[in-house]
């Protein structure tokens, strides 16, 4: 019998989410007293009702997630929060629950099928992780830690979400911007026009905007986002997380969140991310001379480049010196347009059909597919990529449903905040990239243990599959397909090119980012420094060449440091691997079936079953290597 997705209500939102986690965290409850009850299972008996339990726990946890973070309901929201807690402190409970580890461990490994031993394996350590073999006082109060992470994480989060602020400024310093961004941004009755820091606003406004101090007045109020109520959690959060891992017997919180990563330990993060901040330094630096050289052209004054000058003057230098005009790249991708060439090229490179679907979702302008392989339906996705009050900043994948070979399909939904009308080319990268993150979840989804459904590989080759998936997103033949002005005319060849040219000249200036960024994440928890805006503006003249606004509060808009916590670093480790499987492909015909169908089923279609290096491995036909990263980071 064919699987069927999941339903989603018409209405009455609030009962439905209660009921679905309410009901799952009830199974799973059922699971562990079952488990716990003395009757007789066989090894793989064992596994799979504790498949069961896992299963329920994941479709409260995921579900409550995503609609904390998207639903326009604040009341809903609040109810998703609440169970999200719900589920955490099961998972907790569960995991520290010494009687049923017993259960687990008595299980004969050599029983069991690798694929079987190697959940038993990682379930295990999930309860060591957890503090089950820890006294009784010691895991009373890592229950405390938990729930207090909890709940700090999901405030932390929300601050960031609702802390839209805004600028109001006279209508002629908006000279610079698109005139559709223009006539989108009216004055109100007092004459003046609001910026937000949204990013359909901010964005655009801080690359286009000729006023210097209106650019500078929109990043001070974005870079100040949940200030200063985010800087209190995060102090909070940061000695939890400190205090979590010291009563697990790790020295730090990175050398406990590094253990089940690919890179093994904290302090190899320090040395991965001095390697990369090495690699890119020259380039970095001639990128960043480049900036205030073309910034001390209109004002000789200029003796340093700030986060509020940076992108404006990238964008002037592309457009002079390599004739890349990013207003006019924008007439070429209308957001409907590149929505279905998004389908249309993942579609043909994975032989998958989207066959669009009229479901209840929750915000009118959530579209819905199936998504379908040989005919056969094998997941839904659903798609929410325009901003609205109460939903998400950023851009991301969120699972809906984690799909369970025989039980459920997966589901999973993209969450972005894109324009309605004409699109940056940056924008259109993010789409195939965030969406590389959709099909990983869905192609991954048939596996018999939930554990290793979808998206479940190390934390740091998560990155690598959608990184990947952008060099689609810069093939003149591929863009030519889908990129047309209102003329009907496609993008021209020759300015792809120049837009590559225009986008490797900033390449080092880029990289640092991202290193900085990493370096955030990790010497915050490594340090726990008293003062975070100093130790910020540090961590910014070590590793960034853009000077930060003095004032402002970037970790508390960071909102990274919940998920990825002390690991910002997976998404330049990732970028490593990215380039490595990009290699194999022929660049004169991405769509090649023989590799990117290998790709599809020894990367993407096998979860995370195996160790991501495996992964890699099966499909490169050797281990990966730096080499394609730095010939890429070097400009070739």
């Amino acid at each position: 019998m064919a699987l069927e997705p999941l339903v989603l209500p018409a209405s009455d939102w609030a009962a439905f989410v209660a009921e679905r986690a309410d009901t799952a965290l009830s199974t799973a409850r059922d699971v562990v007293a079952q488990l716990k009850d003395g009757s007789a299972h066989t090894p793989l008996e064992t596994l799979e009702l504790w498949n069961i339990g896992d299963t329920a726990v994941m479709n409260a946890a995921s579900m409550t997630e995503l609609f904390s973070e998207v639903h326009p309901d604040a009341v809903v929201r609040e109810i998703a929060e609440d169970r999200m807690q719900n589920a955490a402190s099961f998972v907790t409970e569960r995991d520290q629950d010494r009687e049923l580890y017993a259960v687990l461990a008595d299980v004969d490994a050599s029983a069991l099928d690798a694929d079987s031993a190697r959940l038993l394996d990682r379930t295990l350590r999930d309860f060591r992780r957890g503090g089950v073999d820890q006294d009784d006082d010691t895991r009373a109060r890592l229950s405390e830690i938990a729930a207090r992470i909890t709940v700090i994480e999901q405030e932390f989060s929300r601050h960031v979400r609702d802390d839209v602020r805004s600028i109001r400024i006279a209508p002629e310093r908006l000279d610079g911007l698109p005139d559709d961004f223009r006539a989108s941004h009216p004055a109100g009755d007092d004459g003046l026009v609001e910026i937000t820091t949204d990013y359909p606003d901010f964005r655009p406004f801080r690359a286009y905007a000729h006023d210097r101090a209106a650019r500078e007045e929109i990043s001070r109020a974005y870079n100040s986002r949940g200030w200063p109520a985010n800087d209190a959690l995060l102090h909070e959060l940061l000695d939890l997380r400190a205090e979590q891992a010291g009563l697990l017997g790790y020295s730090s919180w990175p050398d406990y969140d590094a253990e089940v990563k690919m890179i093994g330990t904290g302090g190899a993060i320090a040395e991965f991310i001095d390697r990369i901040a090495e690699l890119s330094a020259d380039r970095a630096q001639a990128d960043a001379d480049a900036l205030l050289a073309r910034a001390q052209q209109d004002d000789p004054s200029f003796t340093e480049i700030t986060s509020a000058d940076s992108d404006y003057y990238g964008e002037l230098i592309r457009r002079e010196q390599y004739d890349v005009d990013a207003q006019a790249v924008r007439e070429y991708f209308d957001f409907s347009r590149v929505r279905e060439g998004l389908l249309s090229v993942t579609g043909r490179l994975f032989g998958l059909e989207y066959l669009a679907v009229d479901a209840s979702t929750w915000a009118d302008d959530v579209t819905t597919y199936d998504v379908l392989q040989g005919g056969e339906r094998i997941g839904r996705i659903h798609l929410d990529l325009h901003p609205r009050e109460g939903k998400y900043k950023h851009a991301a994948q969120f699972d809906l449903v984690r799909g369970v070979r025989g039980t459920q399909l997966p589901e999973g939904v993209l969450v972005c905040n894109f324009p309605r009308g004409l699109m940056e080319h940056e924008q259109v990268t993010t789409l195939f990239h965030e969406f590389g993150h959709l099909l990983h979840h869905v192609l991954g989804g048939d596996q018999k243990w939930v554990r290793f459904s979808g998206v479940a590989t190390e934390w740091d080759f998560v990155e690598a599959p959608s990184q990947m998936l952008e060099e689609w997103a810069w093939d003149a033949d591929i863009l030519r397909t889908f990129a047309v002005d209102a003329a009907g005319e496609p993008i021209p060849a020759d300015l792809v090119a120049r837009m590559h040219e225009a986008a490797d000249s900033d390449r080092g200036r880029w990289a640092r980012t991202q290193i900085f960024y990493s370096a955030v994440s990790y010497w915050l928890h490594q340090e726990r420094p008293d003062d975070h805006d100093a130790a910020i503006a540090e961590l910014s003249r070590q590793y960034s060449v853009i000077a930060p606004l003095d004032d402002t509060h970037f970790q508390s808009g960071f909102g990274h440091l919940t998920g990825y916590s002390s690991a910002y670093y997976t998404y330049m480790w990732s970028l490593v691997i990215a380039k490595d499987m990009f290699s194999a492909f022929d660049p004169a015909d991405l769509f090649a079936a023989d590799v990117a169908g290998r790709y599809r089923d020894e990367v993407l279609a096998r979860g995370g079953s195996a160790d991501a290096a495996d992964l890699v491995a099966a499909f490169l036909g050797r281990e990966y290597s730096f080499d394609a990263f730095g010939e890429w980071l070097a400009g070739s």
